[in-house]
This record gives structure tokens, sequence and C-alpha cells, in this order.
């Protein structure tokens, strides 16, 4: 395959989390008809014990060709996973997350593991995973190792939290987008509240009330849901509604999903924080990718 649009760009650095995430970007590649390019970034660190160490030349050389080993191993895994797609590498020099940032304004989507070699034991996500999911200009997705017990079947759904903000519109998009191309149906989750039934009690609400408030809530998810459904008859949808933390319903939807997409930032976000708490929970434990997608390129 010969890739004509913009690529699926996969950041890696040796590990197993890495590892996954190449073949997660290699399989999305053949899904999207695009190439494949996967990129590590070298971080020289300068030498200043000249009787110890070597040369700082003969250094940097040693860290870039371990570059071009991992690149390789990673290119074999992406060939495995998807033999048609057209795999590509690039070796760069700098911050991993500051390069992915970099790269992800001429891409369709990146790629990276949960974790990578330089996370902090007991850490559930690494910062460049942080970093890139906040920063990036277009969507990302964060590959969480998978475990036997919460690996979903190929038919499992898209899951997409939506709570009628901007940023949610954009997550809507691209997880129709996503679920067309698996053939798979999209799971439209919208928690409209999450007041205990004592604070309910305290401010006078009666059932009549909550009941007039989740219909309308209702009626709500299912005109933004209209415009996807309209583009995309073919996908079938599943309204879920519940009172509940946004972050708590999409982790529990997650064990049963393929891909759980989010917007960086919800209704209920702080003015001027770019990655928003739902966000940050999900891809610190969602049991499923996640898909981050930035309000700009939708």
């Amino acid at each position: 395959m010969t890739g004509t649009s913009t690529p699926v760009v996969v950041g890696v650095d040796g590990s197993t989390s890495a590892s996954h995430a190449v073949r997660w970007a290699a399989e999305e590649a053949a899904r999207r008809g695009t190439n494949l390019v996967v990129m590590h970034s070298c971080m020289v660190v300068p030498v200043h014990a000249p009787h110890v160490a070597p040369s700082s030349e003969s250094y940097a050389d040693a860290v870039f060709d371990h570059g071009r080993v991992l690149l390789a191993e990673a290119t074999a895994v992406a060939e495995e996973a998807a033999p048609e797609v057209e795999v590509s590498t690039e070796l760069t020099s700098g911050g991993a997350a500051e390069q992915l940032i970099g790269r992800s304004a001429s891409a369709q989507l990146v790629v990276l593991g949960s974790r990578g070699l330089g996370g902090f034991t007991g850490l559930l996500v690494g910062s460049v995973a942080v970093a890139v999911t906040t920063h990036a200009q277009c969507p990302t997705v964060v590959v969480r190792d998978p475990s036997s017990d919460t690996t979903p079947d190929r038919d499992a759904p898209v899951v997409v939290g939506l709570d009628g903000s901007p940023s949610s519109d954009a997550a809507l998009a691209f997880a129709f987008e996503a679920a067309a191309l698996r053939g798979a149906a999209v799971h439209a989750v919208r928690t409209w509240w999450d007041l205990t039934a004592e604070t309910a009690w305290q401010r006078g609400l009666t059932a009549t009330n909550l009941a007039s408030i989740e219909a309308a809530e209702q009626r709500v998810l299912a005109d933004q849901l209209a415009g996807c459904t309209t583009r995309y008859p073919d996908v079938p949808v599943h309204q879920t509604l519940t009172r509940d933390r946004p972050a708590h319903t999409l982790v529990e939807q997650s064990a049963k999903a393929q891909l759980v997409v989010v917007g960086t930032r919800g209704r209920g976000g702080f003015r001027g924080l770019l990655l928003g708490s739902t966000s940050q929970a999900l891809i610190h434990h969602a049991h499923c990718p996640v898909a981050v997608v930035p309000l700009a390129r939708h």
C-alpha cells in the first residue's frame, strides 16, 4: 500500500508498551488506507567526564545507533501486523514529547504506549503520553498494555463520552469514523449529573423533577448525535444516559469496548486547562486504547 494521505505516526522507545502501540498503529493505518511513520527521538546527554567516558561524538553515535536498532525492531512488528502498510522511520533528537507534538501537525493520528522505559515504577501513564495528549494538534491514541481479562472482541463497540460541548462534538465525529472503519457500533455515553440522593433531597428535587431533567438530557443527547447518524447511517448507535461521574462511567464502559473516545476538555473544565479531568482519568485507567481528540482538527 502506498500512503497518499497524512500518515499515522507512532512513537517508540523499545518498551513493551511501545510495541503494543506499534501493532495497534499499523492495523489502524491499514484501516485508514494510509502509511505508517515510526518515530524515535534520541536524547543525547552531554558527557563531562573525559577521562572516564568516551568522547561526546562517539557517545552520540552510539545513542543514534541504538535508536536505529529500535526503529528496525518496531518496523518488523508493524510489517507483521499489517504487511500491506508502507512503513517509514524517522530518527530525531530531543525530547520525545516535543518531537511527537511537532509531528502531530502533519499527521492524522499519533499513537503511543501508555508507559515507556523512562517511567517510574508504579506510574500508570508516562509523562510523554500525558504531554502529547494535552498538546497534540491531531487526535492522540494511548494504547494501554492489554491483559487477558480485558481484551475486547473485534466487534466490540467504540465508546464516546459526550457532554454537549464543542470538544465532545469533535470526539463524536472521530468515534463515528473509527466505528465505520471497524464495522462496529458507537456507544454514546452522556452523564448528566452526579448528585447523591442526599444532596438531591437537600435541594428539594423530587422524582418528578429528576424524570423531567432526564428526559430533557435524553433529547440533548439525541440532538448531538443527529448529524453523525445521518452521515453514517450504517453505523449502529446505542445511547446511554447516566447520573454518575463521567470518568467512572467511561472507565467501566471501556472494559467492553475496543476504543474509547473523549475530547480534550468538556463543559466542566477550568479555564486554562488543556486536558480535562475525564480525559486524564481515562488515559490512566481505561481498559482499552483511548483516543483524545482536540477541538481544532474537527
